[in-house]
């Protein structure tokens, strides 16, 4: 017998791809790289390692987005989306933060918020909140301290 996973199984992304939501993938080589060495205490390994990362996607000229994704990303985040990473010491581990960090950015971007209908409180809703204020105002006399008639 065949264990069953939890979670429903996505298919298997093509190699070179960026899966960003269930509707948009990137073509790993439209992003661009930039290596340079990362800043602060380290001695010679700072110095003289790149590990600071920079990834960056143009938006406006990429062939993976369509004409409505293109539209949303370029008015939320402009025409350039990059990323900058020197969190660690690996050139490595800092390009997969890179990409992770900008999938974030770009799947936040293409996040469409409901619109909000204002409403109106019932009668029902009006009649609690005046019976809850008289409560409230008979508790705070309730408080008082005693006249001399008392």
């Amino acid at each position: 017998m065949e264990p069953t996973s939890p979670e429903p199984t996505r298919p298997p992304e093509p190699a070179g791809r960026l899966r960003v939501d269930a509707t948009c993938s990137i073509d790993l080589a439209e992003v661009e790289w930039r290596f340079t060495t990362s800043g602060g205490p380290g001695g010679q390994h700072a110095n003289r390692s790149h590990t600071r990362v920079e990834a960056r996607l143009d938006l406006a000229s990429s062939a993976s987005l369509t004409d409505a994704q293109r539209r949303r990303l370029v008015e939320r985040l402009g025409p350039v989306a990059s990323v900058v990473v020197d969190e660690t010491r690996s050139q490595t581990r800092n390009r997969t933060l890179a990409l992770e960090r900008l999938v974030a950015k770009l799947a936040a971007a293409l996040v469409v918020e409901r619109p909000r209908r204002p409403t109106r409180p019932s009668k029902a809703a009006k009649r609690r909140r005046v019976e809850s204020k008289k409560a409230r105002g008979e508790i705070k006399r309730g408080r008082a301290r005693p006249g001399r008639d008392d």
